[in-house]
């Protein structure tokens, strides 16, 4: 049994963004007051992680959701073109397509009906529909089946293609994804071997001179150099998951979760280690 992923509006997400912000903060002030500012890199550290968490957890839930949703056009458009065959108006072809499974689409098309039930035109209907999906494919394609009921005639001639249209967008999407998922490895070799470096330099060379001055300034503590080791790793691990995401997804927030995974791990790295 597939679990569908459930809708995440704006309001949801700013509210977790707020939350979230308001969270991190709380750690941050907590940690300063009671430490009186010193050693709370580790707080700030959990504090930012505890920013970001919830958001990406979300991102990737309305990714999913919007994955699903995409998925289930052409077979929409089937339904409607078997129901306008059958003699069926285009209103009612989507208003009977609207009785059958879509996945997520269903609930979807279902307020759309009952809009229409109450009063509502269709093309306000359909607006309706593609302002609370939004996604690209919908915005592509509510404009041409308005385009196709003001028209009239046989408007199955639209769907049929429209629906090829749609499962060739799809295949392309995932045919870019599979391209890019060897550079989206590669941020995440890269930042392995920074790791791999750190722990290396710091074991062979920065243990072994504490104490000594450094490039003509005062000398540097290991535990000054373990705390830079640790910014450069926190700031590496973030950026460079915002990068994954953009590449292989196409979003910035859509980096937040590889930006989780490479902090985490870099973060229990260091620990162990240095």
């Amino acid at each position: 049994m597939v679990v569908e992923m459930p809708k995440i509006t704006k309001k949801m997400k700013k509210t977790v963004w707020i939350a979230s912000g308001l969270l991190a903060t709380a750690i941050v002030m907590s940690a300063y007051l009671l430490f009186e500012g010193k050693q709370t890199d580790d707080f700030v550290f959990f504090a930012f992680i505890a920013a970001i968490t919830p958001p990406a957890i979300l991102d990737y839930i309305e990714y999913k959701w919007r994955k699903s949703l995409d998925e289930r056009l052409p077979d929409l458009f089937r339904s409607i073109v078997q129901g306008q065959e059958t003699g069926m108006t285009l209103p009612q072809a989507l208003e009977n397509a609207a009785k059958r499974d879509y996945g997520p689409l269903t609930v979807e098309m279902r307020k759309m009906t009952a809009q229409i039930s109450w009063g509502m035109s269709f093309e306000d209907a359909l607006l309706a529909l593609g302002r609370r999906v939004n996604t690209v494919l919908v915005q592509r394609t509510v404009p041409l089946i308005i385009e196709a009921s003001r028209s009239g005639g046989h408007v199955e001639k639209v769907f049929d293609p429209m629906g090829k249209f749609i499962q060739s967008t799809l295949l392309l999407e995932k045919e870019r994804k599979n391209q890019t998922r060897p550079y989206v490895a590669i941020i995440y070799v890269a930042f392995s071997v920074f790791i791999f470096t750190i722990v290396l330099l710091f074991k062979s060379f920065f243990a072994s001179v504490e104490g000594l001055p450094l490039l003509g300034t005062a000398a540097m503590s290991a535990e000054e150099m373990r705390r830079i080791f640790f910014h450069m790793t926190s700031i590496q691990g973030l950026f460079g998951g915002l990068v994954a995401g953009k590449m292989g997804e196409g979003t910035l927030s859509a980096g937040l979760k590889h930006s989780l995974a490479m902090m985490l791990c870099g973060y229990i790295i260091l620990k162990l280690f240095l």
